[in-house]
């Protein structure tokens, strides 16, 4: 509650029912209405302020308003944002350089949001089936994990699980054969000789921060090579330094054919996403085939070009590592509070919950009113993910708050 003019006014009350009024209802966020952030920290309208453990969902990798990342928005906001791709940019072709050195890699195709870099994934997979391993027009098939969240456009969603995103929304796009995840025997079986790529997670976030057995990755990319099949990673949420790695599955020594970037690459101020491989795979698209308008635009592209220089330092991915492990080590430490399991590598732990202390949704509103922020998900897994610029302290502080939380629930 807050006093404007001698008078009492509500104004996270009032945000949520403005939000609540004129927004669609595809969320159900908790009851917190964010006016500013800096670093970890959020402040609400109320200035209240919460440590922010989701970091939207690892699009702040590097903290909320990083200043080496909005200095770049703010320079390139002084000269040119867009001018889609009818016309060439300053900004694109150093981007795209740094990028594509970064991940090993000749060619980078620039897009908008993680979903569109999944979609493009899909149409590029399909189109080196067709042009380059010669399956015949409409016979190629992509194998998925079971479990797995890559979006939820009409295409992403006709291979999924998610009951909630799928109902109704039908008829769904063929072509997909889902697996367990990981499980490398199950991929063999699926793939045959139709087969154009085999699209994973390296590690699955929405399901829970679930990590693969270590010779799932390793297999994968054996079975991929010896079939001729492009293996594409997922790396929207467990790349660009979150797991304490550049990319995922750096910890499994295995190179995708095909990166999935987005979320962190766009630093937290625009949404930037990229496919990123050689020549002999991106280099199936020619001109009218795909395009975005938005896609590789001069302000994201100047956003992605300061964060590829911020991740060639090291210092995230080392941080990530290094304070990931203690907070695996405090979040392990509570298996005697109603903690059942703990997952996850780097700065991204899944942690599941006893549920005789309520839900995840319940237990996240407990935590939000003592100024922890995460999301649940699954109905009793937590997901915690904080920014990659926490300390040590600011750790202990929101296991000393989640130890409270587990003992009132």
């Amino acid at each position: 509650m807050t006093i404007l003019d001698g008078v009492e006014v509500n104004l996270t009350r009032d945000a949520i029912s403005l939000d609540e009024t004129y927004t669609a209802h595809n969320y159900s966020p908790l009851p917190v209405v964010a006016a500013s952030a800096e670093g970890v920290w959020i402040t609400d309208v109320e200035g209240r302020r919460y440590l922010d453990c989701l970091a939207a969902y690892s699009a702040v990798n590097f903290g909320h308003r990083h200043p080496e990342i909005t200095a770049a928005a703010h320079a390139q906001l002084d000269t040119v944002t867009l001018v889609s791709r009818a016309f060439h940019s300053d900004r694109l072709g150093p981007f795209c350089a740094a990028l594509a050195r970064m991940c090993g890699k000749e060619m980078v195709l620039p897009m908008n949001t993680g979903a569109e870099a999944v979609e493009s994934g899909i149409k590029v997979a399909r189109k080196w089936g067709t042009d380059v391993k010669g399956v015949p027009a409409n016979e190629a098939n992509i194998v998925v994990a079971r479990n797995n969240f890559h979006g939820r456009t009409t295409t992403i969603v006709s291979f999924s699980d998610d009951e909630a995103a799928r109902g109704g929304f039908g008829p769904f796009t063929p072509g997909f054969r889902a697996v367990p995840f990981g499980d490398a025997d199950a991929v063999a079986d699926a793939i045959d000789e139709h087969t154009v790529a085999v699209l994973l997670e390296p590690i699955q976030g929405e399901a829970g921060i679930i990590v693969p057995p270590d010779d799932f990755l390793p297999r994968v990319r054996t079975l991929c090579t010896e079939h001729r099949v492009l293996m594409i990673a997922d790396e929207i949420q467990s790349g660009l330094a979150r797991t304490g790695r550049t990319f995922a599955c750096d910890h499994w020594g295995v190179v995708p054919d095909v990166y999935l970037l987005g979320k962190a690459l766009g630093g937290g101020v625009v949404p930037v996403s990229a496919v990123v491989a050689d020549r002999d795979i991106l280099g199936v698209l020619h001109p009218g085939e795909h395009g975005s308008t938005f896609g590789g635009n001069p302000l994201a592209a100047a956003v992605g070009s300061a964060v590829v220089g911020i991740l060639e330092g090291g210092e995230y991915q080392a941080r990530s590592a290094d304070l990931g492990a203690h907070l695996h080590a405090r979040l392990t430490a509570l298996s005697d509070r109603g903690v059942l399991a703990v997952r996850g590598k780097g700065l991204w732990a899944g942690v599941d919950i006893d549920p005789r202390l309520g839900t995840g949704k319940q237990v996240s509103l407990r935590l939000a009113e003592r100024g922890v922020l995460v999301k649940d998900t699954h109905g009793h897994t937590l997901r915690f993910a904080p920014p990659l610029v926490i300390t040590r302290d600011e750790i202990d502080w929101a296991m000393d708050q989640f130890i409270e939380v587990l003992a009132t629930g």
